[in-house]
């Protein structure tokens, strides 16, 4: 968005949070000069936005008295959509004051007729975001499904051509694909569906208690991390969890602190040879606890590296 519209839109919002306010405030909270000031007030006079001029030592610019603005028209997809890259951004932006994707949730929230505005702020509290922007999932499933995550109610969702009943815990994104967790009652166990793959689904009168402290999103990293590859891997690192958590992404293996000290990182590789040459990179020293495949593809890794030193010491200068 040009700076030349984003101001318009501010001086907007501040006219509708504060009422009347003054030429030199709109123009010290917009940056710019009074000139400046005037073109804005003509660019919303434009767009028929009722803008009144009042004069005087106390005046300055106001709405139209009894003046509202008409409810934001976006359709399901289009609110789904931007409200799922505004959580992206404000998941990517730094914690503590509000960050400039919340605000823009807020005011998004705020032009939302209202009973879109009460499925896109579910949809917002159900999900977790991690990584990069998230696709836009399918609208209507996203907002059912985030409803029963919020209200505590099973769905019956229709997934590979099987219709099951799930007590839904929480909707995450990760690697840009979406993800429901939950219990399975035709498994009778905890499993995550993609969203992509479930054609439809529906809320059951039938409430559910989640686990106490269960947590989503560490339930998808590890079954993506673990459950999808052939060899389970486990190797003892010579530093603290919170060094290790900082240098290693959390798709990288999942840590835990050792009594003894150090931090074991368990993770999952389909390719050991790959793993060693991973493992070689780290700035820390490591002991392959399993499995022994992965110790003889370290040895393997090393014996190339020392050959190419071996090389290297006698080529020609």
């Amino acid at each position: 968005m040009s700076r030349p519209a984003a101001r318009v839109l501010a001086l907007l919002e501040l006219l509708q949070n504060r009422g009347l306010v003054s030429a030199d405030e709109v123009a010290r909270r917009l940056e710019v000069d009074a000139r400046a000031v005037r073109r804005y007030v003509t660019a919303l006079r434009d767009m028929d936005i009722p803008i009144e001029s009042v004069r005087g030592r106390y005046g300055g610019y106001r709405l139209a008295r009894g003046y509202r603005l008409p409810p934001l028209m976006l359709s399901d997809e289009e609110a789904v959509a931007v409200a799922v890259a505004l959580a992206a951004a404000s998941e990517r932006e730094t914690a503590g004051a509000p960050s400039p994707s919340d605000r823009a949730l807020v005011k998004l929230n705020r032009l939302l007729p209202t009973a879109l505005r009460e499925r896109v702020k579910a949809l917002g509290a159900a999900t977790s975001v991690t990584g990069s922007e998230p696709l836009t999932p399918e609208p209507d499933l996203a907002l059912t499904l985030a409803a029963s995550v919020q209200a505590r109610r099973a769905v019956r969702i229709e997934h590979s051509g099987r219709a099951r009943d799930v007590d839904p815990y929480g909707l995450v994104v990760h690697a840009r694909r979406w993800y429901l967790v939950g219990h399975d009652h035709l498994r009778d166990d905890l499993r995550m569906f993609r969203l992509d793959r479930i054609t439809g689904a529906a809320e059951l009168p039938r409430r559910f208690t989640a686990p106490a402290g269960f947590d989503p999103v560490a339930h998808v990293l590890r079954a993506l991390t673990l459950g999808a590859w052939t060899h389970r891997t486990e190797v003892w690192l010579d530093t603290d969890l919170a060094t290790a958590s900082a240098r290693l992404p959390a798709t990288f293996g999942e840590l835990r602190p050792c009594p003894e000290g150090g931090v074991l990182l368990v993770s999952g590789a389909e390719d050991l040879a790959a793993m060693a040459r991973l493992l070689t990179g780290l700035p820390w020293p490591f002991t392959v606890r399993n499995p022994p495949a992965l110790t003889a593809a370290l040895a393997a890794h090393v014996e190339a590296l020392t050959a190419a030193v071996a090389r290297s010491d006698h080529a020609p200068a």
